[in-house]
């Protein structure tokens, strides 16, 4: 039976996907994200070692979605760079660095929010509930929730592509870069910085340019999730 799989994918399946992958890559924006497994009885590997599964799809206005999955041993940017040859435009991704120092110009990352905020709210949780309120994570939180809601609203009122740059542009990018200053001044402060406050700190300041990518144009996403939500 494995043989017939094997002769099925060798066969059919491999010209399908690629046709499929010259789909997803026409388009001007796409999510990336990747995690990991084991494969047992793998040539020159251990069944305990780590492999990847890097997911490809097309974002929320695609007329014609397409996601697709790709097996790689590791998790080196080259993959990354060698499956998307070909593709020119916007990619949503976490803030894992190989797809910031890996892929080619015409290739603009765009950070994840979401996974930003997340490190925030994981720093509360490690506090007592007592504590949380007062806590200076709390406002970092508050910023990234006004983003959140802010877009909501802009889905809530319908907003073309355009005028959904225009309102980031006027509304949103104002409190993005003063969540920003807050989380500089924060980080140049900071006095434990491999805590869990000082490591969210670390991210947003160190992961500002990618994050901020997302107001260049009305059709991208505060957050990556519609990748993560694939895997």
């Amino acid at each position: 039976m494995a043989n017939w799989v094997i002769a099925t994918h060798e066969r059919w399946f491999e010209d399908f996907f690629q046709r499929l992958r010259s789909e997803l890559l026409s388009n001007e924006i796409l999510h990336a994200d990747e995690t990991t497994l084991t494969v047992l009885r793998e040539d020159g590997r251990k069944a305990t070692q780590k492999s990847y599964v890097w997911v490809y799809r097309t974002s929320g206005d695609s007329e014609r979605p397409v996601v697709l999955y790709d097996y790689q041993p590791s998790r080196t940017g080259e993959h990354a760079k060698a499956f998307l040859t070909g593709f020119s435009g916007f990619l949503h991704t976490d803030g894992y660095e190989a797809y910031h120092c890996k892929l080619p110009p015409d290739i603009t990352a765009v950070g994840c929010w979401a996974h930003m905020r997340r490190k925030f709210t994981d720093t509360l949780k490690t506090l007592p509930k007592d504590a949380r309120e007062k806590h200076p994570a709390q406002t970092g939180l508050r910023y990234c929730n006004k983003l959140f809601e802010l877009e909501a609203g802009y889905t809530e009122k319908r907003l073309s592509f355009h005028k959904r740059f225009q309102a980031r542009k006027e509304y949103s990018v104002p409190i993005a870069e003063e969540f920003f200053a807050w989380a500089k001044n924060e980080y140049d402060r900071n006095p434990v910085p491999k805590s869990a406050y000082g490591a969210a700190l670390t991210y947003t300041v160190k992961q500002k340019e990618w994050l901020m990518h997302v107001f260049l144009d009305g059709r991208l996403e505060l957050s990556n999730n519609r990748a993560e939500r694939a895997e």
